[in-house]
């Protein structure tokens, strides 16, 4: 699934691209995609003649104001979906789910193999996350000033779920995702089966540093490829290059040459270095 890199690399592509463009029709090719609202019709009818204003990410969300009154469009790419500014002409992929035609020949078109993406309209005078509920449960950004020390302590207080588990908790730091926790409790030293109540306050500020630095760093690189994202111009995220240990399996430690192991921890593989993160 996209996490809060990719996301942002779309919609940093977006703006540069698709900031002041006009829908001018469009052509919704799978209604379930549509999460609001439901009717194909109304949605085409509500985008038509709305102009792109900057877009905005919100943990993993995307949120774009439309301008001349028209409300907002919200999109969550989930686990397979792609934003795509391309020519008009170009050969349609058969998972091609909507198309916002814009002038020039070009339109942004929404991909999604497994289908599981949703975009959203959201009516003039009404605050996104009215329409798109999911906004309401996300805790701070990252980069945020309310990502503070003292509010990281709180939220680990007394906390006997895995360290890895919870930072995948979108309503304790939204955003971060499988890729960078894994990346982050590797530069801090931590393993990912310690509890959240095991952590010092020390150890909890390393993590802090340590998350935004690696997210930071994966922007910077565009994100990470290892199956189906891209960016807007369709091209591959490069941070995989440059993991520390996601992805890394039974391949030595970049600082001490141990072999990554990998287990299952919520569903989800967590990666580690027995020996750099030794845990408490």
């Amino acid at each position: 699934m996209p996490e809060l890199p990719e996301v942002e690399t779309v919609c940093r592509g977006l703006n540069h691209l698709t900031f002041g463009q006009t829908i001018l029709a469009g052509e919704v090719l799978l209604p379930r995609t549509l999460a609001y609202p439901a009717s194909s019709r109304e949605f085409l009818d509500s985008v038509k003649n709305a102009t792109f204003d900057k877009w905005q990410r919100r943990g993993k969300y995307l949120l774009v104001p439309l301008l001349k009154d028209k409300g907002w469009l919200g999109v969550h790419l989930r686990m397979t979906g792609q934003l795509l500014w391309v020519q008009q002409d170009q050969p349609l992929s058969p998972h091609t789910r909507l198309r916002l035609f814009c002038g020039d020949n070009q339109e942004l078109r929404f991909v999604d193999i497994r289908t599981f993406g949703k975009v959203w309209w959201v009516p003039p005078n009404q605050p996104p996350q009215t329409i798109i509920t999911g906004l309401q449960k996300l805790g701070p950004e990252p980069f945020s000033p309310d990502f503070s020390l003292d509010y990281f302590i709180q939220k680990l207080k007394g906390r006997r779920r895995n360290i890895k588990t919870i930072l995948l908790d979108q309503t304790v730091v939204a955003g971060m995702g499988n890729i960078y926790a894994d990346e982050a409790l590797f530069k801090s030293g931590i393993l990912p089966t310690t509890l959240g109540k095991q952590l010092t306050p020390q150890q909890i500020e390393t993590l802090r540093v340590a998350m935004i630095e690696v997210l930071k760093k994966a922007i910077e690189a565009g994100g990470t490829t290892f199956s189906d994202f891209r960016d807007v111009t369709g091209i591959n995220g490069n941070y995989g290059g440059i993991a520390w240990v996601y992805g890394r399996y039974k391949q030595p430690c970049r600082i001490c040459g141990t072999p990554i192991e990998r287990i299952k921890l919520g569903g989800r593989s967590s990666h580690f270095c027995p020996r750099c993160q030794q845990g408490i």
